[in-house]
């Protein structure tokens, strides 16, 4: 099967990685390109958090680097911890991989107890962290650090659609649903853009191809990207 990834290109470059493994013939055709956002950060804080690996990237070119990563982090997986000890962080606590983990990991371990916590954050955000964290009693603020920037529909993902060859499309995140289906539009191919299969890592990611009439969407049992890969060769076990 072609799947079709339009993630940043990094995300899809692993991922498409895995798929291949798989016997999977995939076609990279990003829909949003992420650039650091300036951001002045300071180093009063107990510790960082983090639900990317793109904030890491950002974070990395701040002139408060070389203080900031003596600090602890908080990442919200292992794709992003491991993008932080890239970086140069020492001190690391890993969540399971979703925000909802790292919310309980940050609370059982009272991680402010040496100052508030700083939440690196994407311009683009689902959910309130900081709202979620402060209801627990934990204090933390948050810096953007980052942004999505949306792409037009690359001339290899039209052709693709037009002539049937793309099975189904990976949607890691609603910023990207909505741009893929702006860019559908705009490239005159909604009608076999909605007609492939999409799989979503969560309900609310595909809330906009539901809406917009995709009739063959699956969602996740997991916010991973195994889980991802499983609805397109689910597994045996």
């Amino acid at each position: 099967m072609r799947v079709v990834l339009t993630r940043p290109q990094d995300d899809s470059e692993r991922t498409a990685v895995a798929l291949r493994a798989k016997g999977h013939d995939v076609l990279i055709a990003p829909l949003l390109r992420v650039e650091p956002v300036a951001t002045k950060l300071t180093t009063a804080w107990g510790g960082l958090v983090v639900t990317s690996a793109n904030a890491v990237a950002a974070m990395a070119a701040n002139a408060s680097r070389d203080a900031l990563i003596k600090l602890p982090l908080y990442a919200v997986g292992k794709r992003t911890a491991d993008a932080a000890r890239d970086v140069g962080f020492a001190t690391i606590v890993t969540a399971g991989g979703d925000v909802r983990d790292l919310l309980r990991v940050i609370v059982e371990q009272r991680a402010d107890d040496k100052g508030p916590l700083l939440y690196l954050a994407g311009e683009d955000r689902a959910g309130d962290l900081i709202g979620d964290l402060t209801v627990r009693g934990i204090a933390a603020e948050m810096a953007v650090v980052y942004r999505a920037v949306q792409a037009p529909f690359a001339d290899a993902l039209i052709d693709a659609l037009k002539n049937g060859e793309a099975g189904a499309v990976l949607h890691f995140s609603k910023r990207s649903a909505e741009s893929y289906l702006a860019g559908a539009t705009a490239a005159k191919v909604a009608a076999p853009a909605l007609a492939v299969r999409h799989l979503c890592l969560s309900a609310a990611i595909a809330e906009p191809l539901t809406a917009a009439g995709a009739p063959q969407v699956a969602i996740a049992k997991r916010p991973d990207e195994a889980a991802m890969i499983e609805l397109i060769t689910p597994s045996k076990t």
